[in-house]
């Protein structure tokens, strides 16, 4: 079993960027694909981009295609996603989560699952 917990999300205003950062335990990242999904108040939790094992293959929603960017370092553990010119629509919980197939979009392929860190976007 793999432990998730994400860090830095905060308060920025629109235009700005974050960082923010998955980090596990229990088990190394490398066995498991990584997805970051959000949600929002009132809404359905989204699925926002999804790495691979080895971080050869990358794939995004529409939405933040060209603005944020997903990695991995295997050897620390980490998954991070870069979210840059942020908009007050990308203001949610963001989630990191890990899937033992190849990848997904769809989020009850993932298997574990982080507590959350808030982004908030203001305008």
């Amino acid at each position: 079993q793999v432990q998730l917990v994400e860090s830095g999300g905060g308060l920025v205003q629109a235009g700005g960027s974050l960082k923010l950062s998955c980090a596990a335990s229990g088990r190394t990242l490398s066995s498991y694909a990584m997805g970051w999904f959000r949600q929002a108040p009132g809404k359905e939790r989204e699925f926002v981009a999804f790495i691979n094992w080895s971080g050869g293959q990358t794939y995004y929603v529409d939405s933040v295609k060209g603005r944020f960017t997903i990695s991995r370092d295997n050897a620390k553990n980490t998954v991070t996603l870069q979210m840059n010119s942020l908009k007050p629509e990308d203001t949610a919980v963001y989630y990191c989560a890990a899937d033992t197939g190849s990848g997904s979009d769809w989020y009850r392929d993932y298997d574990y699952w982080g507590q959350g860190t808030q982004v908030t976007v203001s305008s």
